[in-house]
């Protein structure tokens, strides 16, 4: 039973990072304003900044005010 529990522990281990969330910044197409998304833009109403994704919001949001495209 101590060995199932175990190997179970362990897969979970090893899945969980592939769920870690992943931000972008995006720049709107048609009004130029950039946010940061969870969701990669689809390059049609949402352009991608840049090429970088971000572990955290605070990340990307610090980024995006670096970013030339979002001064405006």
């Amino acid at each position: 039973m101590q060995k199932y529990l175990i190997a179970g522990l362990l897969v979970a281990g090893l899945v969980t990072p592939a769920f870690a969330a992943e931000f972008f910044v995006a720049q709107s197409a048609s009004t130029h304003k950039c946010s940061v998304t969870a969701k990669k833009p689809d390059g049609k109403a949402m352009m991608l900044v840049g090429t970088d994704t971000y572990k955290s919001k605070p990340d990307a949001m610090k980024a995006m005010k670096g970013m030339s495209e979002c001064k405006a």
